[in-house]
């Protein structure tokens, strides 16, 4: 699956360590001259997309032909901080203690570092709008996972930070990589030139296996940042943290976003010890402005069978938007191009953007890609159709605020922990 290479380690040889950060430099791929361009990297969330993402860009850097220095890293754990940095050494990138920070306001110290210029954000996505925003705000290029946020506000400030971006001249790319596939980019060019005809349909999945749990105390905020993808305000459910990719997909297709969502789901198959309030799975109807429908299915369901794609229906045909169209009169067609991983495409991009000046902003394409996935969970935990305006404009926020606040440190910690309490349809309250 898709989701499990991303969290495992693609380089795999061994690179020497410089200077006071780690320096990775490689041959480009025409054999000339090493560039002298070089990108600063600053890692914040060490986890295992952290980790896969920094294995990324070093490879992108081997294609691109540029000097990549890992420079600082952060986490909020000390102890995943080490285990990565360990992890890392053995790679021969070995960043110094002086430039690796924990705890939540690990990523301020490492954004203020002059000579970053590429960060990289790999938390649990209710902490992406506050580290997006202090990167951009400090001049930052930027790659961040996605999603890039779990409720209303967070994406207004998502979307604030990325027109500052722009304003900026600053790159910004997102972990939808399959806006940097080639077999979905040519496929979803010849569907918006006409290939299937007009569309009238849409469909997305992801459904697949349960997703891990680590236990301890649920009554903690690090029991639940430990198990992050349990708990709304970290994680936004399974439908906004990994759904997303095929939403963003449906979205590329439209050019457009829904305008309103009617959905369902619930908590049917995680047992009395998985604590936490996600649900396991979810069934949606969006709406475009033009009133085609895109009809949504995501689950997290172990013995279940599997499905993780999407499809258009035209008045013309169908199509696999990851590479393939039939056509009314039988024709068929399916890309069969060479291609880079677009895990280290996706890189290759941005190192491209910024050393050529010519600034790519992903920020808001993939924020209405996340308030899609938003849009979707809302209405399901409600009951209620929802339109993307109500979404966009809710007042609630869900992250605990102390944790991005001035507050010492270790008090920062000993906050009471938010409640969780799993939604129930026609007792839940959009707000």
């Amino acid at each position: 699956m898709t989701n499990v290479t991303r969290r495992q380690f693609l380089q795999k040889s061994t690179m020497a360590a410089a200077g006071a950060a780690a320096a990775v430099t490689f041959p480009s791929v025409t054999g000339q001259a090493q560039s002298k361009f070089t990108i600063n990297v600053g890692l914040i969330g060490c986890g295992g997309r952290g980790s896969g993402a920094l294995s990324n860009v070093l490879e992108a850097g081997k294609v691109a032909g540029v000097t990549v220095r890992v420079v600082a890293l952060a986490d909020a754990f000390q102890d995943r901080l080490e285990n990565a940095r360990a992890r890392y050494r053995k790679m021969g990138v070995d960043v110094p203690a002086s430039r690796c920070f924990h705890g939540f306001d690990a990523y301020r110290k490492l954004v203020s570092i002059p000579e970053i210029n590429y960060v990289m954000m790999a938390t649990p996505p209710g902490f992406r709008p506050w580290h997006f925003e202090e990167a951009i705000r400090h001049g930052k290029n930027v790659f961040m996972e996605k999603p890039v946020g779990v409720d209303g506000p967070g994406i207004r400030r998502v979307f604030a930070a990325a027109d500052e971006a722009t304003r900026k001249g600053l790159s910004v790319v997102a972990g939808t990589q399959r806006r940097h596939q080639k077999g979905y980019i040519e496929t979803i060019k010849r569907i918006q030139d006409g290939a299937i005809g007009e569309i009238k349909a849409l469909r997305a999945y992801w459904n697949g296996g349960a997703i891990w749990h680590r236990g301890g105390d649920p009554n903690t905020i690090e029991g639940q940042l430990r198990n992050w993808y349990h708990y709304v305000w970290f994680c936004g459910d399974h439908i906004v943290e990994q759904h997303v990719h095929n939403l963003d997909v449906c979205n590329w297709i439209m050019g457009a976003h829904p305008i309103r969502a009617y959905g369902q789901g619930g908590r049917q198959a995680l047992g009395p010890n998985v604590t936490g309030m996600k649900w396991d799975h979810f069934a949606v109807e969006y709406e475009y402005p033009n009133g085609v429908r895109m009809f949504s299915q995501c689950r997290q369901i172990s013995r279940t069978d599997s499905r993780v794609s999407e499809a258009a229906t035209g008045t013309k045909g169908e199509s696999n938007p990851g590479g393939s169209i039939v056509t009314a009169d039988g024709k068929r067609w399916r890309f069969r191009g060479r291609a880079l991983n677009p895990y280290v495409q996706e890189h290759v991009d941005l190192i491209n953007a910024i050393r050529s000046g010519k600034p790519v902003n992903e920020g808001r394409q993939v924020a209405e890609s996340t308030l899609t996935a938003i849009l979707g969970r809302e209405s399901a935990y409600s009951g209620k159709i929802i339109s993307w305006d109500q979404m966009l404009n809710s007042k609630r926020e869900l992250m605990p605020k102390e944790l991005n606040s001035d507050m010492a440190e270790e008090l920062k910690w000993k906050i009471t922990a938010p409640k969780p309490v799993v939604p129930i349809p026609g007792i839940y309250k959009f707000a």
